[in-house]
């Protein structure tokens, strides 16, 4: 009877401390999760304010020379949203955890053509799920500001790069995942197309 009743008192207690230790186990994975996203968060303010401070204070130096990835452009502001962001040449990963991205493929701001721009859907882009028609969008760079309201809005497949091809003259697509509150990869791309104004300085007349 004794060891009858000993074995029914160990396994419950095995099992509280397999759970504790489970438990234990989701705390840690859970606090390192939170604080790699708090580190991503401070990351992307803080390269964002200081490239914000660079490009207020940089001299125009002339038309704009061959980029390379990394090198930071200008950038865009959505004044109803509230949207500014730094805009860097290059897509990837890195670039688009710490600033809005200049698709290389596609032409400069002030050069004729569709100039496309990518961003998360959960950090820089994620006010352009509140975006208008007509709103007024701008792109500042060293060699002058431009001007784009927006004409259309759509949802394509991830994979549709009809959206990046040129265009009669100047255009602006902006470029984030679909939906927006999705968990994970997101299956679509939400694309805004905008159209220029009037170029302060068309570069490609020159």
């Amino acid at each position: 009877m004794k060891s009858a009743s000993y074995g029914t008192i160990r396994r419950p207690r095995a099992g509280a401390a397999f759970f504790r230790a489970a438990s234990y186990l989701f705390l840690a994975v859970g606090l390192v999760a939170l604080g790699y996203v708090g580190y991503v968060v401070v990351d992307a303010h803080a390269y964002q304010a200081y490239e914000q401070s660079k490009f207020e204070n940089a001299i125009p130096s002339g038309p704009p020379h061959l980029l390379a990835e990394g090198d930071v452009i200008g950038e865009i502001q959505v004044p109803r949203l509230r949207l500014k962001a730094i805009i860097v040449q290059g897509d990837s990963h890195t670039i688009l955890r710490r600033a809005v991205g200049h698709i290389p493929e596609t032409p400069l701001p002030g050069v004729p053509g569709n100039v496309a721009l990518a961003g998360h859907r959960d950090t820089f882009f994620r006010p352009l799920r509140n975006i208008r028609l007509g709103d007024a969008i701008t792109l500042k760079t060293p060699h002058g500001d431009f001007q784009y309201l927006v004409e259309s809005t759509r949802v394509v497949g991830a994979d549709d790069m009809e959206v990046l091809h040129s265009s009669n003259g100047r255009t602006l697509t902006l470029i984030t995942c679909f939906p927006f509150d999705y968990l994970g990869s997101a299956p679509n791309r939400f694309v805004v197309r905008a159209r220029e104004l009037v170029s302060a300085d068309p570069l490609s007349d020159r």
